[in-house]
């Protein structure tokens, strides 16, 4: 088996995302300006894991660590040996079990970090300078959509930190090397995604056990039809935004375990805005337009206050990154 090189030390920088934007379940991701950043440096001879910001005091920072534990599956993918020593570094901003993806961007943070690891050691020693000075890295965007839609267990959420942007993922129809496919598309200059970040957090395990294992035909064909009309919205039609964002398939299965959500995604939907459950919940994401932004943060401000929970929900408009997961060679 290969060995890692000794002091090699890599950082990666990996996005937050909202999945399914209504009907595109399991499928349909958008990457947002929200980042989580993760140093590994292969020295000594333990685990030594410190986390910063969100999720700090809460995870393990041992073996048990999602993102140590994707680099440990990455590496088996490769046929490399796990260092016997290995420190990591994680300052995290995206929130934890609020639907804006964090296990997904944690398991693509440590897939890359896995990979640029290997890369790393393919590159000359460089003498001088300190962890200011670094080199970018080119991993393997593909391998690391693969591995982490497996490890995450469906590809919506991954695919957009791994790539930035819209993206639309599905499975092969047969066994292969690579199991997931992901095309990027671009969102139409206008659409703004508004972000409404609750306190209650919900565990994506918890909101998944309560969807149906069928779903009435009549229900997926009008699904299917809206998932097509979403893409259309989202790369040349925003004025089709609302009704692209309806959906059959899960929102409603979930609507006990949101209720405030669904009862926000409700009250604006009323009022012409095309909000939607962001992933597994409970946070909401609203798809505004240039010119409808003010107006959706004005609307959101008064749902909550009417509802009496103003200081429940923060409003975020992160934009929408170009590019995904991105990894650098520190020299030092």
């Amino acid at each position: 088996m290969q060995d890692l090189v000794a002091g090699r030390s890599v950082s990666v920088r990996v996005p937050a995302s909202t999945a399914n934007l209504g009907p595109g379940f399991d499928s349909v991701g958008l990457a947002l300006g929200i980042w989580d950043e993760c140093t590994a440096t292969v020295a000594g001879d333990r685990l030594d894991i410190v986390v910063e910001g969100e999720g700090a005091g809460g995870l393990p920072c041992d073996e048990g660590h999602l993102v140590h534990r994707s680099m440990v599956r990455a590496w088996q993918e490769q046929g490399v040996r796990p260092p016997a020593g290995l420190r990591l570094r994680c300052r995290n901003t995206i929130s934890h079990n609020r639907g804006l993806g964090s296990s997904a961007a944690a398991i693509v943070a440590g897939v890359a970090l896995a990979h640029g690891l290997v890369s790393a050691g393919c590159r000359p020693e460089v003498e001088g300078g300190g962890d200011d000075i670094a080199a970018d890295l080119v991993v393997d965007l593909a391998a690391v959509n693969d591995l982490a839609s497996e490890l995450e267990g469906h590809p919506d959420n991954a695919s957009a930190s791994v790539f930035g942007g819209l993206t639309l993922s599905w499975s092969d129809d047969a066994a292969t090397t690579r199991r997931t496919r992901t095309v990027r598309l671009a969102v139409h200059p206008d659409i703004v995604p508004v972000v409404l970040v609750p306190t209650a957090e919900l565990a994506t395990a918890r909101a998944r056990a309560v969807l149906p294992t069928s779903v009435p035909l009549a229900d997926a064909a009008r699904n299917s039809a809206r998932a097509a009309l979403l893409v259309e919205a989202m790369t040349r039609r925003p004025d089709l935004l609302l009704p692209a964002t309806r959906d059959w398939l899960h929102q409603e299965s979930r609507r006990e375990s949101y209720a405030a959500s669904m009862a926000l995604v409700d009250t604006l939907r009323s009022q012409g805005h095309a909000a939607t459950v962001s992933g597994a919940g409970p946070g909401v994401v609203v798809l505004a337009t240039k010119e409808s932004v003010t107006a959706v943060s004005s609307a959101v401000t008064s749902a909550v206050t009417l509802g009496g929970a103003r200081a429940a929900w923060r409003i975020l408009v992160p934009g929408v990154p170009d590019s995904g997961v991105t990894a650098r060679l520190l020299h030092g």
